[in-house]
């Protein structure tokens, strides 16, 4: 698999929380080639594939986006949020409405020669409206309350080996996965695959997904805080410099620690995010919980501009994602040779 292709792919395809139906189909038309697939009610895809030591390789699916609440009598929809929007990414943004068909439009914005002070604050979610170009009738005959909201397909090349676009939080994850599971069908172990629903809606799909799945360890990918200017380098990963390693009170010491010495042993460039207290925001909060606890690590994806329309990712993290997986199950399965 290419990682550009793969990743613009998996970007194209459409997610919001709750409504994963689109990037649902994709994925099971890519894993099928590796065992049987299912769907279940919340829109978790899992397919699970060998015998042996039973790993689970979870990333979430969805992303953040809005909800269609109204129309209004001159034709502007007003929304509410699905999953956590930046208001302050929101005044003049192109995003497209889901309707019966794709209905693109821009968020309204008040020029600045008519505004007071008050005016300049990012607005509240029922502040907005979006202009989609259509009366009320015209707009009802495609757009039904509930329909969802992204932001602008947007995926770039940028120079060097980084990319761009409005949903790599999670789909980098995903395509980290995907590269591991292509270099996994033959290996001697069990692997469930599960792209998880409604993470951006409280972690919702992957608890209910590994409920039934009696796993040995999991590994959860997401992303995490990518370093620029306005961040805080301790809170902070460096883009390009490979996969980020978790260590928290919540997750598995051992396997964070042997995921370390993996790394080492393998030259894969990698980085160590330490997180306290007892959540890590990701997947891994609800997994390592499921049924009697299960043993879980978390390996990120540093990312700039987190849950913005021009999120960007460096393949090459994507990649060094992906051989973690791959060293780390060989080691654990006594498979470093295959």
């Amino acid at each position: 698999m290419d990682t550009l292709d793969l990743l613009k792919s998996l970007t194209s395809a459409v997610g919001v929380s709750g409504k994963e139906n689109n990037v649902c189909s994709l994925l099971c038309n890519i894993l099928k080639e590796y065992g049987e697939v299912n769907v279940d009610a919340m829109n978790n895809v899992t397919c699970t594939f060998g015998e042996g030591k039973h790993f689970l390789l979870d990333a979430h699916i969805d992303e953040i986006g809005m909800i269609v609440k109204a129309v209004t009598d001159d034709g502007f929809i007003k929304v509410d949020k699905c999953g956590g929007i930046d208001a302050r990414m929101l005044l003049a943004s192109e995003v497209s409405v889901w309707g019966k068909r794709e209905v693109k439009g821009v968020i309204s914005n008040l020029p600045p020669h008519l505004q007071k002070s008050d005016d300049k604050k990012p607005p509240k979610i029922d502040e907005i409206s979006i202009d989609i170009g259509m009366t009320k009738d015209e707009a009802l005959e495609v757009i039904s309350l509930g329909d969802r909201v992204t932001f602008k397909r947007n995926f770039q090349k940028l120079l060097g080996t980084q990319v761009c676009s409005s949903v790599l939080d999670d789909r980098s994850g995903v395509g980290a996965i995907l590269l591991a599971v292509e270099r996994l069908k033959n290996i001697n172990a069990k692997i469930t695959v599960c792209f998880s629903a409604q993470e951006e809606v409280g972690t919702r799909g992957a608890g209910v997904a590994v409920y039934d799945k009696d796993v040995d360890e999991a590994i959860v990918v997401d992303v995490s805080f990518g370093y620029t200017p306005l961040c805080k380098k301790s809170d902070c990963g460096e883009i390009g410099k490979g996969v980020m390693i978790g260590f928290s009170p919540i997750l598995d010491s051992s396997m964070s620690g042997l995921m370390q010495e993996t790394a080492k042993k393998n030259n894969i460039p990698y980085q160590v995010e330490v997180m306290g207290g007892g959540h890590t925001g990701t997947n891994a909060d609800v997994i390592t919980i499921s049924q009697s606890g299960v043993k879980t690590s978390l390996l990120s994806i540093p990312q700039k501009y987190m849950h913005s329309p021009v999120e960007i990712v460096d393949t090459r993290d994507v990649e060094a994602t992906a051989e973690l997986i791959v060293q780390y199950i060989k080691e654990r399965v006594g498979d470093v040779n295959a």
